[in-house]
């Protein structure tokens, strides 16, 4: 027989799963709840054992066949509750069959030893026998061979007990045994259900942890992919730094945020020198490692809170957030340095990477990026006019100033100390520079 969750879920005559390994999974899974049915059973009738002394009393009296079936029901209920204990500390050992049997053999032998020895009470030897073959079925957690086992030993030795030692009539016998087949087929039947029951909703429960399991995955595949697809909508795929519409994003928060405090926010404008020539005599492979190489040596300059991205082809932007043009100069002039200084070797090619580099500032009055960005682009091709491979400004008020004041060919060193000397002789008493919060 089979149920509608698969081959792996098909159970044998017995209501149990075919697959071996199922099964196995299923009893362990039900250790804990076998191992307390058990040890409640067995309390139970080690109870219902020393009571039912008191029926043996009354027929018997303090004979010696009293005392024998007193000595085998305090047998029985110390054995039953030994194994109470020994389950108890060991709850596998209610899924053993060694025990449960044992168990189950000593009980059924002691209600068989009463019939000899109160060969009198035949209607209580009847009920105690259908009462112990409905307990056997329902409360012992046997498996169901060991149940037809058990009770085809006890109905087989009530029967020879009986015609043994208390005859009956021949029409009390057919009925007698028409009453044991009848509640053995019930009771076969019912547990038959239950177990069928019980591993369906197994079944059930693992599939459910299945599909939980997948649709878990599921989740965190999709959760991956939205990572993937929103790392790919923010990041240039060949240069790895973000591409210009996250670009135009995390800089006009800067914009705002520099309106708001009135902090400085300088632009720059960086093009690949020669960059053309580059692809047409060494092939786009080689042009694309260039435009690589370049943008990896602009970040290693530029400050944590810089924000640089591609604008397109072979140019660069950057948002120097807190950096007026002096110090937008300084940055400028170090990523300048830092692509020129070191060749660019691969397959036996050496290009020497050059940038020019065009500086402007964002104007307090200003409500978007676009005015500056059109003075850094100016003052970017003002620098391709003038030879490449520099860095031009366009500065502004007192900034203007302060960057003429400085030769053109020192160091950024001496840009600092210059402009930091003019800037406190043109500032009052009291007062602060222009432009700085």
């Amino acid at each position: 027989m089979a149920t509608n969750a698969g081959d792996d879920n098909a159970l044998d005559w017995c209501g149990e799963f075919r697959d071996s390994a199922r099964e196995a999974l299923y009893r362990r899974t039900m250790q804990a709840y076998d191992a307390c049915q058990l040890r409640h059973a067995l309390v139970v009738a080690a109870g219902l054992f020393l009571a039912f002394s008191l029926t043996d009393f009354s027929l018997l009296g303090s004979s010696n066949a009293f005392l024998v079936l007193l000595a085998m029901r305090a047998t029985v209920a110390t054995t039953f509750l030994v194994l109470t204990l020994a389950v108890w500390r060991r709850p596998a050992l209610a899924q053993a069959p060694a025990p449960i049997n044992l168990a189950c053999l000593m009980a059924v032998s002691g209600l068989l030893l009463t019939i000899p020895l109160r060969p009198d009470g035949v209607m209580i030897n009847l009920a105690s026998i259908v009462a112990a073959s409905m307990a056997l079925y329902l409360f012992i957690p046997n498996r169901l061979p060991w149940m037809l086992a058990s009770n085809a030993y006890l109905i087989g030795g009530f029967l020879t007990s009986t015609i043994v030692w208390s005859p009956l009539p021949s029409g009390i016998l057919v009925n007698t045994l028409l009453l044991l087949g009848f509640v053995n087929l019930l009771c076969w039947l019912s547990v038959s259900r239950i177990h069928r029951l019980q591993r369906a909703q197994f079944a059930s429960l693992l599939e459910e942890r299945s599909n939980n399991g997948r649709l878990k995955d599921e989740i965190e595949e999709r959760n991956q992919l939205e990572q993937r697809l929103r790392h790919m909508a923010r990041t240039d795929e060949l240069t790895g730094i973000t591409n210009r519409r996250r670009f135009f994003e995390l800089a006009e928060q800067e914009r705002r945020r520099a309106h708001r405090d009135g902090t400085p926010l300088a632009l720059c404008m960086v093009d690949v020198d020669y960059f053309k020539a580059i692809n047409d005599v060494h092939g786009h492979a080689i042009g694309d490692l260039a435009l690589t190489v370049v943008a990896a040596r602009c970040q290693s300059v530029l400050r944590e809170s810089d924000i640089i991205g591609r604008y397109g082809g072979e140019e660069f932007i950057i948002a120097l957030p807190l950096a007026n043009l002096i110090t937008a100069q300084e940055i400028a002039e170090r990523l300048r340095e830092a692509v020129c200084n070191r060749s660019l070797e691969v397959k036996g090619v050496t290009l020497d990477l050059t940038v020019t580099v065009g500086i402007s500032r964002v104007d307090d009055g200003e409500t978007n990026l676009d005015p500056g960005l059109l003075r850094a682009d100016r003052a970017l091709y003002t620098g391709k006019r003038s030879g490449r491979n520099c860095v031009v400004v366009t500065p502004q008020g007192l900034e203007l100033t302060l960057l003429e004041s400085v030769p053109t060919a020192v160091t950024p060193e001496a840009v600092r100390a210059t402009a930091s000397a003019a800037a406190l002789a043109a500032v009052p008493v009291g007062g602060r520079l222009p432009g700085r919060s």
